[in-house]
């Protein structure tokens, strides 16, 4: 069953690289799948928030969602810009490019809750909190970071924690993430046992994609998302 699963997760890494092509200079707007959401398409923040609800402080440069630092104050654990919509398990597609500097720290929060590290690690050792990281819970199972400077690219599929329907305190089965990097899986099928860091405490109800403001001018564009069904439980790949 693992074989099988891992497999299909190639594949899709494959099928998503060939519908969004390469994340390079050249290829701003890549066409969302039938079915997406699409939430970043360069013109506008009509799908985003402030973290605290209000207007966005970010700005949109030829097309591409620039992060202005600390512009996000005044929002609870977490500063940053969200979606406006709630999400519970799905597929998300996003491309960012790390400033030419030192401080490269940023991050995706799913459901405000689950921190994918958003880092320079290009050619880096393996450590805490390095890209790609599932924010101090695991590492990535392989380094394919690309110098700062260059578009990356994330496919993110997870599947929320779930909770007993009489009991909405009580969980019953741990959140799930698959993450491909640049085309690579990089976690497969990976159990995340609560939330990472500052993130919310989990809970039955969906939460929204959060992109963090951490003091560094990171560069988001073409994000979309495809939300899922929930599906049957799937062998956990924990190494």
């Amino acid at each position: 069953m693992k074989i099988i699963i891992q497999t299909a997760i190639l594949c899709l890494a494959a099928i998503l690289n060939s519908c969004n092509g390469p994340a390079d200079n050249d290829n701003i707007y890549s066409t969302a799948p039938e079915g997406a959401i699409v939430l970043f398409d360069g013109s506008d923040f009509s799908e985003w928030t402030n973290c605290d609800g209000g207007e966005v402080r970010w700005e949109i440069v030829d097309g591409i969602m620039e992060v202005v630092p600390d512009s996000t104050w005044g929002c609870e654990r977490i500063q940053g810009t969200r979606t406006k919509r709630l999400f519970k398990d799905f597929q998300l597609h996003l491309e960012f490019r790390l400033p030419e500097n030192e401080n490269t720290n940023s991050g995706i929060y799913i459901q405000k809750r689950y921190e994918v590290q958003i880092n320079n690690s290009f050619n880096a050792e393996f450590s805490p909190g390095m890209g790609g990281s599932l924010y101090r819970q695991k590492v990535p199972d392989v380094v394919v970071g690309k110098p700062v400077g260059e578009w990356e690219s994330y496919d993110i599929i997870f599947r929320s924690a779930r909770f007993d329907e009489n009991d909405p305190q009580e969980k019953i089965e741990n959140a799930r993430i698959t993450v491909i990097h640049n085309g690579v899986v990089i976690h497969n099928n990976v159990i995340v046992k609560t939330k990472t860091g500052v993130g919310f405490p989990e809970g039955p109800e969906p939460g929204p994609i959060m992109l963090q403001d951490h003091l560094a001018i990171v560069q988001f564009r073409n994000i979309w998302i495809i939300p899922n069904e929930p599906v049957e439980t799937l062998p956990p790949d924990n190494h």
